[in-house]
């Protein structure tokens, strides 16, 4: 503890040092500099908010917080322990993030940068929500499929990026239809093996494979669907949708959950919360509808007391 208190007392001290001896001149390489930083320091948290990394850096964020504030109130204990788990923590970051690891390293080989530098779409959301007509169709396709015995496993894309699974399967990239649908999972057809990822209105990909769950929850009269469909609901915040190929009946998959023999109403009620529900709005446009809510409010008074 005593260390680690020298130590922030020796940087404060260099700072001080620091800012008082630097002599703030900017150049033209400092701006180069500057905006080369910001841009992939940029990337980096966008490929960290795609990604299962985003969960655990929060996770990394609020401990850190949690040490900042022992360091300010002097626990002893706690700072004693972190003195010793700080050289444990890197090589753990490592290992809990090696799958995001080599997935960023395998996309910086595969990238154009010349492209990616004039990709940037600024206020676009990350993720576009579905229609009511899709909700129906989907509905529909599910229950038809099910009426015949026909299996299909559907995962519909949330805030976190499914690319790395689309990769597995064939890019379709179609609007989703109920006829569209039950025509990939049709047997004996190219595209029924594997699973449906859906992103929007489209249908993006199929034959995808996912990731099976470890679960030993998981009873054993399910097959590999039911367990699919809950593996990628572990490791993603995707909504999965299953149809048994033996009973014909629907289940779902959601948070790690798997809810079994759901009726078209209950799918119909969680398709409407997945549509409807925001995890992150912005700032901006709760601002800018607040505004324009106070200004419809003056126009009103200004009417009435003309009149």
């Amino acid at each position: 503890m005593q260390n680690l208190m020298l130590t922030l007392e020796n940087l404060k001290e260099s700072y001080n040092t620091w800012a008082g001896d630097v002599n703030f001149t900017i150049t033209r390489i400092d701006i180069v500099e500057i905006l080369i930083i910001a841009f992939l320091f940029y990337q980096i948290l966008k490929w960290i908010k795609d990604t299962r990394a985003w969960t655990l850096l929060k996770g990394i964020l609020v401990i850190l917080l949690f040490v900042f504030v022992a360091v300010i109130f002097r626990m002893n204990t706690i700072l004693w322990i972190a003195e010793k788990t700080i050289n444990v923590a890197a090589i753990a970051m490592v290992v809990i993030f090696q799958p995001e690891l080599r997935k960023a390293l395998e996309e910086l080989g595969r990238k154009n940068f010349v492209s990616s530098l004039f990709s940037i779409e600024f206020g676009k959301d990350e993720t576009e929500k579905f229609s009511e007509k899709t909700i129906g169709e989907l509905v529909k396709a599910c229950y038809e499929m099910g009426k015949v015995k026909t299996g299909a496993l559907i995962v519909i894309e949330n805030q976190v990026a499914l690319t790395e699974y689309e990769r597995t399967g064939i890019v379709v990239d179609g609007q989703l239809t109920s006829q569209l649908l039950i025509n990939i999972f049709e047997k004996n057809t190219p595209l029924h093996d594997g699973a449906v990822i859906m992103r929007g209105n489209r249908v993006s990909a199929a034959t995808c494979y996912l990731p099976l769950s470890d679960s030993m929850q998981l009873s054993k009269e399910l097959g590999t669907r039911h367990r699919a469909a809950l593996g990628i609901s572990e490791v993603s915040d995707s909504f999965t949708i299953v149809v048994s190929e033996e009973t014909g009946k629907v289940s779902i998959a959601s948070g790690g959950q798997l809810y079994r023999n759901v009726d078209p109403d209950f799918l119909r009620d969680k398709l409407k919360f997945l549509q409807n529900h925001q995890v992150e709005p912005k700032r901006f446009q709760s601002l800018k509808r607040k505004f324009q809510n106070v200004k419809k409010d003056d126009e009103k008074a200004d009417k009435n007391s003309d009149k």
